[in-house]
């Protein structure tokens, strides 16, 4: 009877390890690679298998344990998908925190979606993700998928570590391919990191990278790009939309992307022709008629979003936009030039990567880049840009999307890398003017008029749109330094021609002046107080950059109140570093008026991680500065 029982002990027991996967038990995970992550990836192997120009095979093993709630995009499990792109295989299984499976999920449980919202456009492309929903943390999910494409134009991007807070095991890519395609890699990065390069033949690439610890976000990093490891691939010979491709160039790039991709897609009807014609009636310049045409497609068509590269790289006809009124970043592009083009204007496809953070195409690297499309217009030496998915921006306004990074224009020549409009740091303006009145008990009234120009006409123009309660709450958010903020009036001046915003607000507030004894305390910078935190970051990893310079300037008449006098007024006070200058005065007109002047000046620039704390320091004494009182005293009868 005893020796039955420890056969029947010994039987469950050896059950119960078999059922578990001990490579995914979470309890066996290092102290080091949990520490900082809220997900750790413990294996993540990619096996791409380029069989012929028009065959690649992509298959993915992705292990990932799971901490807490934030870490669950780090699981990743998405596959997009169209008629040249095949999911073969995709599935997950979950397993508990000692390697217990306890949930299988096979193709059929993934959400299928169309890769575009609200039409029926672009049915084809769609993409296929896990939305599973976790009953406890932490837990691990294994991820399997396999796709095949006969698209080799586009090679996906290896990132060893793919975001902050997250840790990595092991991470594996293993790249097949013959060697009459002219493969080619550029590496990004490497020099820090625990990265092997195991194979690099005429056939075959292999990298192993192991134990990379997580990294915290830290406050003004460059972008992810520049910062993590990663390798770019690419061929020479290549297929894309069912075409073949051959370029070592840019210009070899640019011609075949003309003809084989975007030729035959700018057909328009000639009654479309006809109306283009009579809306630049006998206008000769090409700028003017180009602000026709564009004002023409900002009120015709819509925009709808689908990223270059899942939703295909050609653009849909012009003639189907033009029937339609919808379409992407390409189509839009595409028919724009195509309206332009029948009124005698030239103007160039242009492929970049769209991001406020900026991204360049990387110049000596040949191969497929980018996510959004514009429109260039060529104007002696230089270019006006288009962006031809907004119904609300200026004529040549780039804003911070697209500025300031190295494009693709195809020129009927050939394809060219040139860089986008660069908004200098003093043209990115906010200039104030204003006043303020400060009763006997501390009221504060004003109205002040904020004109915002450059790339600091982006963040303001849409203030313009917003409803009256999303208004409010901008203004009360903006004037975080103002308690009791009542916002009694605004209107606005959008000056698309001059590319110039203004806003022009009245305001009040109760108790903005503090009352103690017989004192009057207020600061007196009322509307443009830097209030922000610039974190303090012990053993900085990343450089810093600031990405975009602007200057600011305020002159702001004071009005105090009748019965007090003047006890104590801030010192002039002028502060200047490699970061930018800073300069505040304040003039007494007599014994109840004067005039408060601000001006500030930050650069552009990319700094070393050391000089980050040199930063914080002199913001800290701006907003100190900001915060400067004066003190009245109220008059003894």
């Amino acid at each position: 009877m005893i020796f039955k029982n420890i056969s029947f002990l010994f039987l469950f027991f050896t059950s119960f390890i078999f059922a578990q996967k001990i490579e995914y038990n979470s309890l066996n995970i290092s102290d080091s690679l949990k520490e900082n992550a809220n997900a750790v990836v413990r294996l993540n192997q990619i096996d791409i298998v380029i069989a012929s120009q028009r065959s690649m095979n992509i298959i993915t093993k992705r292990v990932v344990t799971v901490l807490n709630e934030k870490g669950l995009s780090a699981i990743d499990a998405i596959e997009s998908y169209d008629k040249r792109t095949n999911i073969r295989n995709i599935e997950a299984i979950v397993y508990d925190i000692l390697g217990k499976e306890i949930k299988k999920i096979k193709r059929k449980d993934f959400k299928d979606q169309s890769a575009v919202d609200g039409g029926t456009l672009f049915s084809d492309n769609r993409y296929l993700y896990l939305d599973y929903t976790p009953v406890q943390y932490p837990f691990t999910i294994v991820f399997d998928s396999e796709i095949e494409t006969s698209t080799t134009a586009f090679i996906p991007k290896w990132y060893p570590s793919s975001d902050y807070f997250v840790s990595v095991e092991k991470s594996i890519l293993n790249v097949k391919y013959p060697d009459n395609l002219g493969f080619k890699k550029m590496e990004f990065n490497f020099s820090n990191s625990k990265i092997d390069k195991t194979i690099d033949t005429t056939t075959q690439l292999s990298y192993n990278a192991t134990n990379i610890l997580a990294q915290k976000q830290e406050d003004y990093s460059p972008s992810f790009s520049s910062i993590f490891p990663n390798v770019m691939m690419g061929l020479e010979l290549f297929h894309l939309e069912g075409v073949d491709g051959n370029a070592k160039t840019w210009k070899e790039m640019g011609l075949w992307f003309s003809d084989k991709i975007l030729s035959g897609t700018m057909d328009l009807t000639e009654e479309t022709k006809v109306k283009t014609k009579q809306l630049v009636g006998d206008e000769k310049d090409p700028i003017k008629k180009a602000r026709i045409i564009y004002k023409y497609v900002q009120e015709k068509v819509r925009y709808v979003s689908i990223q270059e590269g899942i939703g295909g790289w050609k653009p849909m006809l012009a003639s189907d936009v033009d029937r339609l009124g919808y379409g992407d970043c390409k189509a839009l592009t595409n028919y724009t030039r195509a309206l332009l083009q029948s009124v005698d204007v030239p103007s160039y496809y242009t492929r970049l990567y769209g991001d406020r953070n900026k991204k360049d195409v990387i110049a000596d690297f040949v191969s497929m880049q980018s996510n959004h499309v514009i429109l260039a217009i060529p104007t002696g030496n230089n270019y006006i840009w288009l962006e031809c998915t907004s119904q609300e921006d200026p004529f040549g306004y780039q804003g911070t999307f697209t500025d300031d990074r190295n494009v693709l224009i195809m020129k009927p020549e050939g394809g060219e890398i040139v860089r986008a409009k660069n908004y200098e740091d003093k043209g990115n303006t906010q200039i104030s003017k204003g006043e303020y009145i400060i009763s006997q008990t501390g009221e504060l009234s004003g109205r002040i008029s904020i004109v915002s120009e450059g790339t600091q006409y982006s963040q303001k123009a849409p203030i313009e749109k917003l409803q009256p309660t999303e208004k409010e709450k901008h203004y009360k958010e903006y004037w975080d330094n103002i308690n009791n903020l009542k916002i009694n009036k605004t209107s606005f001046n959008n000056d698309k021609k001059k590319i110039s915003f203004t806003e022009n607000v009245e305001i009040s507030a109760g108790n903005y002046g503090k009352i103690t004894g017989s004192n009057l305390i207020f600061t007196v910078n009322v509307y443009n107080q830097y209030t922000g935190i610039i974190k303090r970051i012990r053993n900085r990893k990343n450089p810093f950059e600031i990405q975009r310079g602007y200057a600011d300037t305020d002159e702001i008449a004071i009005a105090l109140p009748t019965g007090f006098t003047i006890d104590f007024l801030p010192s002039n006070f002028e502060l200047k570093s490699k970061f930018g200058e800073y300069k505040t005065e304040i003039m007494k007109n007599d014994n109840s008026n004067m005039v408060y002047k601000r001006s500030i000046f930050i650069k552009k620039g990319l700094y070393s991680n050391q000089e980050y704390d040199e930063y914080r320091l002199f913001m800290e004494q701006i907003s100190k500065n900001d915060n400067a009182k004066i003190i009245l005293t109220k008059k003894q009868l």
